[in-house]
């Protein structure tokens, strides 16, 4: 028998997070380690009990619903207080002495990373952190300790892995200020092709999904220098005539501190998803909770993060 809205358990709140979070079924099973069929069956369940659709079909994907939308925090929020129910005493964040490894870009660590040294000076002065430069795919290192927390994109969730959603963004073309492609509303398939490419290698999986578009076509962009860091980038496009490929809120913010252009491209529809992720050894500890909800708190409050890094469109 389907549950009601009051019999719903921990365990339909958690199916329920793990759908919100994702929007997508096959990725949802594959986390919570069941099949398609019966998450399809739970969110069933789950529609009944809240009266509402909470996933609505859009496409190939699925979009949240309205009343969806609004439950994303509150049952986060929820999630995590019952979690910490499970914790043995209080964890107090001013008697905290851990080190904890950071990995990200060198954009997060410009323009974010110094807020999170100031919130954790003032919570947690014994706290100290080694930052990373983040390399797509070093899932393995957050397993095996050596990296506590991460913030990246990727499409699909790899398996043993919790996060957060910061937030959805698209890809557009970085460019100089007087560029020739400049004076495009948006640019073509050819218009990108026509010029030479640097890739940002640091940080999560930024334009591998152009590189697969090109080569089902047989096509390939001409890659002439590929950095770990975006401020070597931003060096590079301002001093020729090279195109890069980056999220959209940090495009806006690069031209407004560095006189730069950007431009969205037509001829592809892709949606990067940003998140907060650590590995599920780590999600009981209470010294790590308080840790990852400070990071997603100031990523999502910066006017550089994907939430607040948008600005009035070019």
């Amino acid at each position: 028998m389907p549950p009601t809205f009051a019999s719903l358990s921990l365990a339909h709140l958690r199916t329920l997070d793990c759908l919100l979070q994702l929007k997508n079924l096959s990725h949802a099973a594959e986390r919570l380690g069941c099949s398609q069929s019966a998450l399809s069956r739970q969110l069933a369940s789950l529609r009944e009990a809240f009266d509402d659709p909470l996933l609505v079909r859009q496409g190939r994907g699925y979009v949240l619903s309205e009343h969806a939308e609004a439950l994303v925090e509150p049952l986060r929020q929820v999630l995590e207080e019952l979690n910490a129910l499970r914790q043995p005493a209080a964890f107090d964040p001013a008697r905290c002495e851990r080190r904890f490894c950071l990995a990200a870009s060198d954009y997060v660590a410009e323009h974010m990373l110094p807020q999170l040294v100031k919130v954790l000076e003032q919570e947690a002065p014994g706290v100290s952190l080694e930052y990373r430069t983040w390399q797509a795919g070093q899932y393995a290192l957050l397993a095996s300790g050596e990296i506590d927390l991460a913030t990246t994109l990727f499409d699909e969730s790899p398996p043993n892995l919790h996060g957060r959603l910061l937030g959805e963004d698209r890809a557009v073309c970085l460019m100089r200020h007087d560029h020739p492609l400049s004076v495009r509303a948006e640019l073509s398939q050819d218009d990108y092709l026509a010029f030479k490419h640097v890739r940002v290698s640091g940080g999560g999986d930024k334009d591998s999904f152009i590189d697969r578009h090109l080569r089902a076509q047989g096509l390939q962009r001409r890659i002439s220098l590929e950095v770990p860091f975006f401020s070597a980038m931003v060096q590079v496009l301002g001093n020729g005539q090279a195109l890069a490929t980056v999220p959209e809120h940090i495009a806006r913010q690069l031209a407004r501190l560095h006189g730069l252009s950007w431009r969205p491209m037509g001829f592809i529809d892709h949606t990067q998803r940003y998140w907060v992720v650590w590995h599920q050894r780590l999600q009981a500890s209470a010294e790590h909770r308080w840790l990852r909800n400070r990071v997603f708190e100031v990523w999502r409050q910066s006017q550089f993060g994907v939430q607040g890094g948008h600005a009035p469109s070019p």
